[in-house]
């Protein structure tokens, strides 16, 4: 059986029953069925489904937040807005994908040559809990409109998010799945990558994971897109302005306690204004209140599980051993609940977890660098290079340093987010393959070159 606790007072929610490898094989086979039928339906038809999707996921905006928040703690004020962006994102490539898959033609010496974007089939997507709704419907609204079908394995402590995801999809399409979800462990995953109809996969998760995923797919050489971790770099040079970037840097490493991919992490300081920045974000960090998530006015609640909790103290405490000092700490009340003081740990040295690895919560490595070059330097000193964010008044020079980052997003003077309407991926070990915009929605097409004679 899979549970499903709430992270705030460690009660059981629910139980369910993994998915037997014929109940797997019975869904692949259903939706592989459906695909024949979708993948005919014009951009009109299958943007109509797209809408009510979008339609539902307002209307009963209440009901899902709740469902994210107890499951996985998220502040509730965080979980309305995650389920405001997926009704955007099913909005903005029910309008858009026609579009962005109209066929290209290309001027060669044949009397006509184009190329076309055709659908694959069934994609699997195995998905993290983090952003329980928010990642599937970025996967799945591009993929749909590109006339596939969608196969989901969820994280298991936020089963009921993956079920009521998929009754959102069940009442949206009537009567041709579209999307099911199985509830499965590792070995059910590689025994869904392995059949015919699985014609590729997606993961957002951690690096081992993206490795086993990655070694399966590749065995049976199918298509794969992966958003691993990452430890984002957030800079700050001397001219800029250093209160709204220490308050835009508190928020960056606090969002979804901070438990995200694109979470600023490394706080790299230009030397004249560091002092400056470490106290202004301690000062922003005091006015954060840390509490029940289902409270409109919490800003910061438990972490998803025990064990992520207990990996980051491991990590914090490793770090402070090698030398990283405490520059501040806050405190809770609270008896229960997987809660994680947010801390501040500054004189990193670079042989700890802090400089090394991603630290996945509420707590923040700040850098002093002596100048431009040094911040270069570190900032790139990682395995990882999904996001990165430049603070500065001098954008010339924010483009340059842009330029030299190693990562797939690049935000000045804002904190790193995705939106539908830019390219969102990483390189290095935060993964490859791009989600979002017209790119996005082409990970999962058959690129076809047409040339007649």
């Amino acid at each position: 059986m899979i549970q499903s606790i709430n992270p705030f007072t460690e009660e059981l929610i629910a139980e369910y029953k993994k998915d037997t490898v014929i109940e797997v094989d019975k869904k692949i086979k259903e939706l592989n069925k459906s695909f024949l039928a979708w993948k005919n339906k014009s951009f009109e038809k299958r943007s109509e489904v797209l809408l009510r999707i979008s339609r539902i996921l307002l209307d009963e905006i209440e009901k899902y937040s709740v469902l994210i928040s107890s499951e996985m703690g998220k502040p509730i004020e965080q979980s309305r807005a995650e389920v405001k962006k997926c009704a955007w994102i099913c909005e903005y490539y029910a309008k858009n994908a026609e579009t962005f898959l109209k066929e290209e033609k290309i001027e060669t010496n044949f009397s006509e040559s184009y190329v076309r974007f055709d659908p694959l089939g069934v994609i699997l997507a195995i998905m993290p809990w983090n952003f329980p709704f928010w990642q599937v419907f970025r996967f799945a609204a591009p993929a749909l409109m590109a006339g596939n079908v969608c196969l989901l394995k969820h994280a298991s402590n936020v089963t009921g998010c993956s079920l009521e995801i998929q009754e959102i999809f069940e009442r949206a399409s009537i009567d041709l799945p579209i999307f099911k979800s199985i509830i499965a462990d590792s070995e059910l995953v590689k025994y869904a990558i392995r059949q015919n109809e699985v014609k590729a996969a997606t993961l957002t998760g951690s690096e081992s994971a993206g490795k086993a995923i990655g070694c399966e797919a590749g065995i049976e050489i199918k298509k794969t897109v992966m958003e691993l971790g990452g430890s984002d770099p957030f800079i700050v040079l001397n001219d800029a302005d250093i209160e709204e970037a220490a308050k835009n840097a508190v928020y960056a490493r606090l969002i979804n306690n901070g438990q995200s991919c694109i979470a600023a992490k490394r706080f790299i300081i230009e030397k004249n204004v560091y002092d400056k920045f470490v106290d202004l974000f301690i000062e922003n960090l005091l006015t954060k209140i840390i509490g029940n998530p289902l409270e409109n006015n919490t800003d910061i609640g438990p972490l998803a599980r025990k064990d992520l909790a207990m990996e980051l103290e491991k990590q914090t405490e490793i770090s402070l051993k090698k030398g990283a000092k405490l520059a501040y700490r806050m405190s809770h009340s609270f008896n229960k609940g997987y809660f994680f003081s947010p801390a501040v740990l500054v004189d990193i040295p670079d042989n700890s977890p802090a400089y090394e690895e991603e630290l996945f919560g509420p707590v923040a490595s700040i850098f002093k660098a002596e100048d431009i070059d040094e911040i270069i330097s570190i900032a790139n000193n990682t395995s990882f290079g999904l996001g990165a964010s430049i603070w500065t008044s001098k954008i010339d020079i924010a483009k340059k340093i842009a330029e030299k980052i190693e990562a797939g997003n690049v935000f000045i003077n804002h904190f790193v987010l995705s939106d539908p309407r830019l390219p969102f991926g990483g390189v290095k070990k935060s993964g490859f393959g791009r989600e979002l915009s017209h790119y996005g929605i082409k990970e999962f097409v058959n690129i076809k070159t047409v040339a007649i004679k």
